[in-house]
């Protein structure tokens, strides 16, 4: 099969991984991130000592993201310092001085449930993300909840990378991105047996899902 144009590929991020051999296969299955969790609220947070050891799992051009909610600068600069991840993602109140003090590209995450935004709105308030994680929870929720983003509130427009979350599993990523286009995305419990356990055929049949539908919107675009 030839090499999709990076822009008809959708990157995946795995996000909430909590043990190593889950790390590990994702990147065997050929996943662009995994994302930990730190997060006070989350039912995926992993402590200092779990994060070493999923970083460790990773093999080179495999990206860490490491997620936080509110938490503290210092409480920040404490897991960079022992996870060193390759990319921040804040998905709380966090503005964009928060963000970007910490010298690494960060994602913004953005419930949109009842609340939606437009381009412009968001890269107004963060115009230094590198991208947007879009979710289908409410504002101030955490995120990993299962609710799927309503596509009337994607904000149109949106000239930054962005990962779609929210309720996606591999039977309904396929239909997502035929829908919304996103730039990438970002599954925690749809490949679960329990919070921060993933499944490794629900991986598995994630990843392939996703790779039919960009082979499908390859095909659709005439790209040989």
């Amino acid at each position: 099969m030839h090499e999709l144009p990076p822009r008809m590929r959708t990157r995946i991020k795995f996000c909430g991984v909590t043990r190593p051999g889950d790390a590990r296969l994702a990147a065997e299955l050929g996943v662009d991130a995994v994302g930990v969790i730190f997060a006070a609220r989350s039912r995926r947070r992993v402590d200092l000592a779990t994060v070493t050891a999923v970083r460790e799992a990773l093999p080179p051009l495999v990206a860490l993201v490491a997620l936080f909610m509110d938490n503290s600068e210092q409480e920040v600069r404490r897991a960079i310092r022992l996870a060193r991840p390759t990319l921040l993602q804040f998905h709380g109140s966090e503005d964009d001085a928060f963000c970007r003090q910490f010298g690494l590209p960060y994602l913004k995450g953005v419930g949109l449930a009842g609340t939606p935004m437009t381009a412009q709105g968001l890269c107004a308030r963060w115009p230094h993300a590198a991208g947007f994680v879009l979710d289908g929870h409410a504002p101030g929720e955490p995120g990993g909840s299962g609710q799927r983003l309503d596509a009337a509130s994607v904000p149109a427009d949106l000239d930054r990378p962005w990962l779609l979350a929210g309720g996606l599993t591999a039977d309904t990523v396929a239909m997502a991105i035929h829908a919304l286009r996103p730039w990438g995305v970002d599954v925690a419990g749809g490949i679960e047996v329990a919070p921060g356990i993933k499944d490794g055929d629900k991986m598995r049949r994630f990843v392939a899902a996703v790779r039919a539908a960009d082979v499908q919107a390859h095909a659709a675009a005439g790209i040989g």
